[in-house]
């Protein structure tokens, strides 16, 4: 039995504009202000099929973190895949996620530790918009036990010259 080399497809090109190097603005609402913080994230390409980001920053409560992201498309699954870690936590997230009709929105769904609820899990969202090819927005989201969302997090990534 051989393995056949995987091609990329269409859904795997889209994720090729997130290749470079960025500066991101992290957004964290917090009652009654806003907290900033500034990060650098380098995504690199293996061979057009997965797609490796490294993020580096300061988080408040922890100090600096590293982030790696992986993703890619699962033409099996149709659906876009891939996993989270930091350095700051234990838990591997991993996810899977859609394009919507407009090519500028993926939402990757996963599940993890409510932090809210020790003990117990809760639905999140991360979802990547494309604002052009220089810019692009992620918002973290987690679900509500009354099954409403709430935005966690909003980070604004301006490509590096």
């Amino acid at each position: 039995m051989t393995m056949q080399k995987a091609e990329p497809t269409q859904e795997h090109r889209w994720l090729e504009q997130l290749v470079g190097e960025w500066a991101v603005r992290n957004e964290v609402p917090a009652p009654g202000q806003e907290e900033t913080a500034e990060w650098t994230e380098t995504v690199r390409a293996l061979d057009g099929i997965w797609f490796v980001s490294e993020g580096r920053g300061d988080m408040p409560g922890c100090g600096p973190v590293t982030t790696l992201l992986t993703l890619g498309y699962d033409p099996h699954k149709k659906r876009y895949v891939g996993t989270w870690i930091g350095s700051m936590m234990t838990h591997l997230w991993v996810y899977e996620g859609t394009l919507d009709e407009t090519g500028k929105v993926l939402t990757l769904d996963c599940t993890g530790p409510d932090f809210e609820r020790p003990g117990e899990t809760a639905r999140y969202q991360d979802i990547v918009t494309i604002i052009d090819r220089d810019n692009r927005r992620f918002t973290g989201r987690v679900q509500k036990p009354d099954g409403s969302w709430s935005d966690m997090m909003t980070a604004h990534y301006r490509r590096r010259v």
